[in-house]
């Protein structure tokens, strides 16, 4: 798969797609057919009829585990940890991108450029009552790139679209783009970028994920893929582009300059503010679009939809494999819920080997450069129970968990999207690390109930004699 029209033909193929041939409207409709079809967890949506445009939109590419396996080439049948498992262990090895000859590369085969820029060629859908207006980029990712280093970076950060050249931007503190666009500032210069809308759906996870600072997320989508992404220079950015992007904005962000935007619906289920607020934001300089472009928007909002999906896998992936990295033994397997948006919430399973095994895994989690922003709650039960059953850890916190052997850890970085925290105290949170294991050091251990296995075999061998 190396595009979005490749993933719309194989869905299709699979009967996990489905065309939407009546007008709809891009304020409102469009993002509540969606929704209320993702709360369903129906087939992915392509809109073919959006009221004043001729070109479609995609929604809901994500939802199920389905589809994410399709998108990761993985037999559809497997389960979200199975997605995850795939993720770490490819994720091993590196492939990096490749540059092939723009000629004839499917994402130039339009080129504006001066008075032809207008953003509002496109059906940008408005997702909810009282977004600032509508969205550019919910289903997208943003390319940057160190000055010093070179290390270019996919991020997915909301994008509003304040007018025919001009993108609002949320590049929140800490993230990698905020980190390079203050470099920039440093050297008095704008930053140069390019948002990609549409494209292979995995550089969409790519951008959604925690991965850690200098590693591309073009090396790690080259490792699921097997070969090297193939990119192409931008038009005024230094830049490497996916060669078969639907649509891709350049320009530059400046520092010190500011527009209003939001607020925004966000995938907690609240808004992140009450108003709109100055921030910084993309001037274009250039967009490229292949004809009959596919737009491809998230409705985000609350739990579960596709953006939902794509953080529990993308962060939990992560974090299973930044664990890794530390070289921390035992780690049996790591799940961050959906319902948690894959980003509050961390559940990790392991094989005790040593005293205060626990305690490391519990501080190392929150010490990962997934786990340091915004992760909340972290629970560690034993390997006889898997990361993601859900029932089972519900078990160990009643008969396995004592709060004395719990940690509160009352600061540490938490992301302004957070609504359980005051508007305007979003800057630090506590965190919670719950010990759900048998202590290793215990000499006595709880003595567990096994049914008879030579009694099981016996009754399964008469299963059908009970009437079952």
């Amino acid at each position: 798969m190396k595009s979005m029209r490749d993933f719309i033909a194989k869905a299709e193929e699979l009967g996990v797609l489905h065309r939407i041939k009546a007008e709809v409207d891009w304020n409102l409709e469009l993002s509540h057919v969606a929704k209320l079809n993702e709360e369903k967890s129906g087939p992915a949506l392509l809109f073919e009829n959006v009221k004043g445009y001729n070109s479609p939109v995609i929604t809901s590419v994500c939802t199920t585990t389905e589809r994410l396996s399709l998108i990761m080439g993985m037999d559809t049948k497997s389960s979200l940890v199975d997605i995850m498992r795939e993720w770490v262990e490819k994720g091993k090895r590196k492939i990096p991108p490749k540059y092939v000859d723009s000629k004839g590369a499917p994402c130039k085969e339009n080129i504006l450029m001066g008075d032809k820029i207008d953003l509002t060629q496109f059906p940008v859908p408005k997702y909810y009552p009282l977004d600032g207006g509508r969205f550019f980029g919910t289903a997208h990712f943003v390319l940057t790139k160190d000055p010093d280093t070179g290390w270019v970076n996919l991020g997915t950060y909301r994008l509003q679209m304040l007018d025919k050249n001009h993108l609002g931007t949320q590049f929140i503190k800490g993230k990698h783009s905020d980190i390079m666009l203050k470099k920039y500032q440093a050297m008095k210069k704008p930053m140069p970028v390019a948002v990609v809308v549409g494209c292979d759906p995995l550089l969409f996870l790519m951008g959604a994920a925690r991965v850690s600072a200098f590693d591309s997320e073009y090396d790690l989508a080259g490792s699921i893929r097997g070969e090297g992404i193939e990119v192409v220079r931008g038009e005024t950015v230094d830049l490497p582009i996916p060669a078969t992007a639907e649509i891709v904005v350049e320009g530059e962000v400046d520092a010190d300059k500011f527009m209003p935007e939001g607020p925004f619906g966000e995938y907690t289920g609240y808004y992140s503010g009450v108003g709109t607020d100055p921030r910084n934001y993309i001037k274009v300089s250039c967009i490229t679009h292949r004809n009959n472009p596919i737009f491809w928007g998230t409705t985000v909002g609350r739990a579960v939809t596709d953006t939902h999906m794509t953080m529990a896998l993308t962060y939990g992936a992560t974090l299973w494999q930044q664990l890794g990295d530390m070289k921390i033994p035992g780690i049996k397997s790591v799940y961050c819920p959906p319902e948690g948006s894959g980003r509050f919430l961390a559940i990790i399973s392991m094989k005790q080997m040593y005293p205060g095994h626990v305690d490391q895994v519990l501080t190392a989690a929150i010490s990962t450069e997934m786990g340091a922003y915004g992760l909340k709650t972290v629970i560690v039960v034993d390997e006889d129970i898997d990361a993601w059953d859900i029932p089972r850890v519900m078990y160990a916190l009643s008969f396995r968990f004592q709060p004395n052997r719990s940690q509160v850890i009352k600061r540490g970085r938490s992301t302004p999207l957070d609504p359980s925290l005051p508007l305007d105290a979003r800057e630090i949170t506590g965190r919670l690390l719950l010990d759900a294991t048998i202590p290793y050091e215990w000499k006595k251990k709880p003595i567990p109930i096994e049914l008879d296995a030579e009694m099981v075999k016996r009754v399964q061998s008469r299963w059908s004699e009970f009437g079952f």
